[in-house]
């Protein structure tokens, strides 16, 4: 984001008058212009169709072979009773190269683009998301920083090892005092006199990887000197560690609820001598690499989920299908239809969201942070809510261990927690809209300062906000879509000026103090998923009906009535935000909790009134 600030000076006698014009923040993105009711679709329209030819021959030779080898080779419920994986097992993913699918083939990997990761994500969701993970954090967030932020020399000596050489990386970034405040890290270092090395001491907890690993990207506080003024002040620094180095060590495997075979570890630095030349990215810059990193990445998680999904569709689909109860198969009743249906339009969502995201990657984006949070957050939730109906439709069988829907749900709970919580990523996705509304909104304000030089923008601005508050002229996303999909587009550009006009009344109101309005926040957060995944849908549904596929009559029921629900959502969530009522509850909740906690548990709800 950026302003503009053009300063205009003229003479009047012997005034000297400045007028500011300012041109507000301007993104791509459309999910930062959602907020301030501006329709940016260059990232949505059309669904993105970024594989050549040779790519997708290319991303076909791995498919078949992945497939054996997680029917063949791999056995998750081995990995999970041992909580290990073998070396027999390890040494296949090495020779199949999936230990190094991210890394540019001139460093021996695999050299996959985002979208073709995203396909052997889904792959590996399907059979194993607790082994996915332990491939995924080495390749993902284990190796992306130095791919994203290394210099040549730190790529030539490292990549080649991570990718072909048989060595764990592992990102260490979370202590025993910091969770989703990343930039409060604790581990500290500090250069040594010589200047060659810095000094570096810390604890870093729920190492992926941490126990197994050679090479750890890490996080640590350094004094940085403003060369102006002589200012000395703490920023967090990227390192590359080598656990070579010395003074590196870890311990014990946690034991865990799930994801048992990726171990999990905490990581000690002692006094570990870090080469200046294994700084990752710049000196001070480290909070910018560890969110670039986790922002990169985060659509594997709904990649693995999605596969996951399909798989618990699958095993679900199969059980009505042969499942008689009441002289009936289970899947004449419509309660087992409406289950089916929402578990299949929550997998139709995920699955759109992973690959609208990674296809922006690939056509060159850079701003896709709030979308690529909301993939997270809905995946990750999605993955659990499809897992837990398919266990209710199996009923008794799905509770035993031998569907393994079972080790699903347990591997994939902590999905909603690691790389960002989906409570804080909420907060992550409303406060970054608000914030970029603001700025626009305060463009506007500036403008009314000098009115009759800022007549065009008061006016654009102006009947943009009559149109949005009358409903006539305000976003239409119809002529966007197929004809099939226009009540469904209509639905969606309700949502749309409806939720940015109650941003914008909500920053009129509170201000900054928007911040500290959770309640409100986790609301407007959940509206905008809802108008995102609609969004979304529209425009793969459209290109399916487009190109013809096989699958467009089913895609287009599935966003038909996701739109519809979406919408209702939206409403419910507004309502309410605006609601006296609702504001009222949210108050006495906060009470209930200030309750519970001033008692370390239940207060005044015995019902005997005996202790």
């Amino acid at each position: 984001m950026f302003k503009l600030v053009g300063l205009i000076a003229s003479r009047r006698g012997q005034q000297l008058v400045r007028y500011e014009a300012v041109r507000c923040a301007s993104s791509q993105s459309f999910m930062m212009n959602l907020f301030s009711g501006q329709l940016q679709t260059t990232q949505l329209f059309p669904y993105p169709d970024v594989l050549s030819e040779d790519q997708r021959e290319y991303l076909q030779a791995f498919i078949d072979p992945v497939n054996r080898f997680f029917t063949d080779v791999n056995d998750s419920k081995r990995n999970d009773e041992a909580s290990h994986v073998d070396e027999r097992t390890m040494d296949a993913m090495w020779e199949l190269g999936v230990m190094g699918y991210g890394t540019p083939v001139e460093y021996g990997g695999l050299g996959l683009t985002n979208v073709q990761a995203a396909r052997l994500n889904d792959i590996t969701g399907g059979f194993d998301l607790a082994l996915s993970i332990h491939a995924g954090a080495h390749q993902s967030i284990g190796t992306k920083g130095i791919i994203l932020y290394g210099s040549v020399q730190q790529k030539e000596k490292y990549l080649p090892q991570l990718a072909t050489g048989k060595v764990f990386g592992a990102f260490a970034l979370t202590e025993p005092s910091v969770g989703s405040d990343a930039a409060s890290v604790k581990s500290r270092a500090v250069l040594s006199p010589c200047g060659k090395y810095y000094i570096l001491n810390g604890t870093k907890i729920w190492c992926s990887g941490g126990g197994i690993a050679d090479i750890f990207t890490t996080f640590a506080q350094t004094e940085v000197v403003d060369p102006e003024t002589g200012e000395k002040w703490d920023k967090m620094t990227a390192f590359i560690v080598e656990r070579g180095f010395g003074g590196v060590s870890s311990g014990t495997p946690e034991s865990k609820m799930g994801l048992k075979c990726s171990v999990t570890t905490d990581v000690y630095f002692d006094d570990v001598k870090v080469p200046v030349e294994n700084v990752l990215g710049e000196v001070g810059n480290g909070f910018k690499v560890a969110v670039n990193i986790l922002n990169s990445g985060r659509f594997g998680l709904a990649a693995m989920l999605s596969g996951t999904m399909r798989a618990c569709i699958q095993k679900a689909a199969e059980h009505v299908t042969t499942r008689v109860q009441f002289k009936r198969k289970l899947k004449d009743f419509e309660n087992v239809q409406e289950k089916l249906a929402r578990m299949a339009m929550h997998h139709y969502v995920a699955q759109t969201l992973t690959f609208m995201v990674s296809g922006n990657m690939d056509k060159g984006s850079t701003e896709y942070h709030l979308e690529a949070a909301i993939t997270k957050v809905f995946g990750t939730e999605a993955g659990w809510y499809v897992c837990d109906e398919a266990i209710q439709l199996l009923g008794g069988n799905g509770y035993m261990k031998a569907t393994g829907l079972e080790q699903f749900m347990r591997d994939m709970r902590v999905f909603r927690i690691f790389e960002g919580a989906n409570d804080v990523l909420r907060l992550f996705i409303a406060l970054t809209g608000i914030q970029f509304a603001g700025q626009q909104l305060k463009g506007l304000q500036k403008a009314l300062k000098s009115p009759f030089m800022n007549m065009g923008i008061i006016l654009q601005e102006g009947s943009k906000r009559i149109s949005r508050s009358i409903g006539s002229g305000g976003t239409n996303l119809e002529q966007f879509v197929a004809d099939p999909l226009k009540d469904s587009a209509k639905l969606c550009s309700q949502s749309i000026d409806q939720f940015s006009q109650t941003v914008e009344s909500l920053l009129i109101k509170h201000g900054k103090g928007i911040v500290e309005r959770q309640f409100i926040l986790a609301r407007i957060a959940d509206s905008a998923i809802d108008i995102y995944t609609m969004a979304c849908v529209l425009s793969r549904a459209t290109r399916a009906v487009q190109k013809g596929l096989p699958s467009a009559e089913h895609e287009v029921l599935m966003s038909q009535a996701w739109c519809v629900e979406g919408h209702n959502r939206v409403q419910q969530n507004i309502l309410r935000i605006k609601s006296d009522a609702f504001q009222s509850n949210y108050q006495k909740m906060g009470q209930i909790a200030k309750n519970i906690c001033d008692h370390q548990g239940v207060a005044h709800t015995n019902p005997l009134e005996v202790d």
